[in-house]
């Protein structure tokens, strides 16, 4: 295997010192500017990148961001969303040279600890921070740390710890929700159940509040609308799909919260016999290429999930640059009606 190149064989090759081409590659005085060209030259023939190990222990940035999810792995490998969120991000990390580490762990206290040893380490020179909690303690432990962060979708700053080097990207989750609800409503559905994700995440909760929120506005109780906790996977989504469906007054409409678990939801239908949207609606969250191959096209909430993930990575490089730490509203999302949703079923009780 080849040998990596150094700056002892960019100095033989150059013909200069070993000191020269130090200075020579970190930009300070001491060669003239006739030599520093020959061994950038030089040093770009042979193929010579800055060792970012190196760099960090110097004190030097080490040019990588880091990105932990702690999720259950299954859930990952079928949910488009994060795939469109790191490719979002990593298009801008790519134009600024800069890395991203990437790891997926079991819970946020691995997540903690992981953060705690990439800092120690000099690893990265932020992170960015997905799936926000409630009572998350990663924001907490980020400024104390010292690591500049963003956190994706929120919550922003810690409450209480002075100047924070987290930032944050929102979404509008509350005002999707209340599009959804207000497509549904007008199509006269008053009974709703909500196909919710993890419990705890933040996102979860502010659709769930919502959803309640709007349904109260409108005259609904919970024993009209209602939302249920699943961990994103076609197969929770399925089951939670037979499960209220199989209820003595089942719903008429259904919103789940990715696009994977409305695809799940929509073949129960089809199993059970319940014609979409004939006698069931049914919306998904996030579109993508499964929403609108499947038969009937699904109805789901539009969003630039890559936009989503440029404007976080955009966020953070800000920071790193110096900038100060804020909050950054991506575009809403919008609703995109196709053939799952449609008129509720006449003589259904209320």
């Amino acid at each position: 295997m080849a040998r990596r190149p150094t700056i002892k064989d960019i100095a033989r090759q150059a013909g200069v010192s070993e000191s020269a081409v130090s200075f020579a590659l970190n930009d300070r005085p001491g060669v003239s500017r006739d030599t520093r060209a020959r061994i950038r030259r030089v040093a770009e023939e042979l193929g010579w990148q800055a060792n970012s190990a190196a760099r960090a222990l110097s004190g030097e940035r080490s040019g990588a961001v880091g990105l932990v999810l702690a999720r259950p792995a299954h859930t990952l490998g079928v949910e488009s969303f994060f795939l469109q969120l790191v490719s979002g991000i990593q298009e801008v990390l790519s134009a600024a040279r800069t890395a991203l580490l990437f790891q997926v762990v079991e819970d946020v206290d691995a997540e903690c600890a992981v953060y705690r040893r990439w800092w120690a380490e000099r690893r990265v020179d932020g992170v960015l921070v997905v799936d926000p909690r409630t009572g998350d303690p990663r924001p907490a432990l980020l400024a104390e740390l010292g690591l500049p962060a963003v956190t994706i979708g929120e919550p922003g700053p810690p409450t209480g710890t002075g100047t924070s080097p987290v930032s944050a990207v929102r979404a509008d989750d509350a005002g999707a929700m209340a599009q959804v609800l207000e497509h549904l409503h007008g199509l006269g559905h008053r009974r709703i159940v909500h196909i919710a994700g993890l419990p705890g995440l933040a996102h979860t909760v502010r659709r769930m509040e919502s959803l309640r929120a709007e349904a109260e506005r409108r005259g609904l109780g919970p024993d009209h609308v209602r939302s249920v906790v699943t961990d994103y996977s076609d197969a929770e989504g399925a089951a939670a799909t037979r499960r209220v469906l199989a209820e003595p007054r089942p719903p008429t409409a259904l919103v789940y919260d990715n696009d994977v678990m409305a695809v799940a939801g929509s073949a129960v239908a089809a199993e059970l016999g319940i014609p979409v949207p004939h006698r069931l609606s049914i919306v998904a969250w996030d579109d993508s290429a499964l929403c609108r191959v499947t038969h009937p096209r699904l109805t789901a909430l539009v969003r630039d999930t890559a936009g989503f993930g440029r404007l976080a990575a955009e966020e953070l490089l800000s920071v790193l640059a110096g900038g100060p730490a804020g909050v950054r509203e991506s575009e809403r999302p919008r609703l995109e009606p196709r053939e799952s949703t449609a008129q509720a079923p006449a003589h259904t009780d209320s």
